[in-house]
């Protein structure tokens, strides 16, 4: 009995032990009139510190935050682990939420005190999502199911923090499954397509690459953005298969367009860091399509976050590898934005960076914006790499980054995104006798 309702590492009760005492305890309430709360944990970072410093101590860190959440809590209260790193508390009696907050800022503090890992300080902090009986819910399947989407929530909102919930956290749950049973329906449905944004040669002014962009053509709401659509895709895992999608596309467009237009011509593709850690199976995977694309993953560019090497994993480093073997070009995309970026260019294996629109956008408004934009320049080409510029809307713009000796930019001052036909009478039209700009 013992091992089939207790956690074998932590000791804690487990799931099924923990489903039961929380029945248990939303009768006694409904009996006695009392409210109860359930707080839901789930650690931040908990992968980065299994990945880096092994199972082992992934495990041993798990132990300790388990002695430390049932130190914090009364005796009455329960704490369990659900698996992995998500752990849960029962509050029983007459607590308010004052106290309650009170609990909740203990409990995020005492997790996120050092702990000794094999003789290394070792941090960790946690999210923790808070649902009420009876005013939230009223049966223990809803408690847990809106405490853990308190949490998610939580972590929306930064991490390391505490988060009640609300019914639009709901709405917005029941949206956003919604969305992902579309999202499935639309891969299978063709409603997907893929924009092309030029990116032109700053020197001369011709059409050199462009960037494959998607686009949800959603057969009741229309036309949708990446941005409405491609967070729900990360969370719910879907963006793996999106991903597999649009490599297939743009590859075959490619191999059209390096015969039309030159082998020269370049197409970036971004790739989402779950896209990335993923192991998919061989044949559908976006990876196997680079590989077996031969010459047109030559012209291939794959755009990354920085944060994504500087993590150095050693499975996204290896498949990058991969794809640097197979031919295609790694770019940074959004360069500049949540890093000390210039620190790190030096030790990062790619070819080229794309200038955050922020920084582009900052031209003309003085010389702290322009002075901050050539010297990422200026150090980029000093390391061989090559610079596009993004979001370029204005003549000025344009002028003072070819001044700079920028190599590339893409923006609505030169094209919006457009599709593969439009993009080709684009190109035509530009190249080689029309010069832009």
């Amino acid at each position: 009995w013992h091992q089939a309702n207790y956690d074998s590492l932590t000791g804690l009760p487990n799931r099924t032990l923990f489903h039961s005492l929380l029945g248990r305890e939303v009768n006694f309430a409904l009996r006695e009139g009392n409210m109860l709360w359930v707080l839901f944990l789930d650690l931040d970072g908990f992968k980065e510190i299994n990945d880096v410093l092994g199972h082992q101590s992934g495990d041993a860190l798990l132990i300790k935050v388990a002695q430390r959440l049932t130190r914090s809590v009364r005796q009455c209260d329960v704490v369990a682990r659900l698996g992995g790193d998500e752990f849960v508390v029962i509050l029983a009696g007459t607590l308010n939420s004052a106290m309650v907050d009170r609990i909740a800022k203990k409990l995020i503090d005492v997790v996120g005190e050092a702990y000794d890992l094999d003789g290394h300080d070792v941090f960790v902090t946690t999210s923790i999502g808070i649902a009420n009986y009876p005013n939230d819910a009223d049966n223990a399947g809803d408690l847990i199911k809106f405490a853990d989407q308190s949490m998610y929530e939580a972590k929306k909102q930064g991490k390391n923090r505490f988060h009640y919930f609300t019914p639009a956290l709901e709405a917005a749950s029941v949206l956003r499954m919604q969305i992902s049973s579309d999202l499935r329906k639309g891969l299978r449905g063709d409603e997907f397509g893929l924009y092309f944004q030029p990116v032109i040669d700053l020197a001369d002014g011709t059409v050199c690459k462009a960037e494959a962009l998607l686009r949800w053509f959603h057969p009741e709401k229309g036309e949708i953005s990446p941005a409405g659509f491609v967070p729900i895709a990360e969370e719910t895992g879907v963006i793996v298969e999106i991903g597999n999608w649009v490599f297939e596309r743009a590859l075959e467009q490619l191999r059209a367009w390096r015969t039309r237009f030159g082998e020269g011509f370049q197409l970036s593709v971004n790739l989402s860091p779950l896209q990335l850690r993923a192991q998919g199976s061989v044949k559908g995977d976006w990876l196997y399509r680079v590989e077996a694309s031969r010459t047109a993953a030559q012209s291939l560019i794959i755009e990354i976050t920085e944060g994504l090497l500087i993590e150095k994993e050693t499975a996204v480093a290896e498949r990058l590898r991969r794809c640097r073997d197979a031919g295609a070009k790694i770019a940074i995309d959004d360069f500049g934005t949540g890093y000390s970026s210039l620190a790190y260019l030096k030790e990062l294996d790619v070819d080229m960076l794309k200038i955050d629109k922020s920084f582009t956008h900052a031209l003309g408004s003085g010389a702290v914006g322009e002075s901050l934009v050539e010297a990422i320049i200026v150090m980029a080409h000093k390391l061989g790499l090559k610079v596009i510029a993004e979001g370029i809307e204005t003549r000025e713009q344009f002028d003072l980054l070819r001044q700079m000796q920028c190599d590339f930019g893409q923006g609505f001052y030169f094209a919006r995104p457009m599709p593969a036909a439009e993009f080709e009478q684009f190109v035509l039209g530009h190249e080689p006798h029309r010069k832009i700009g």
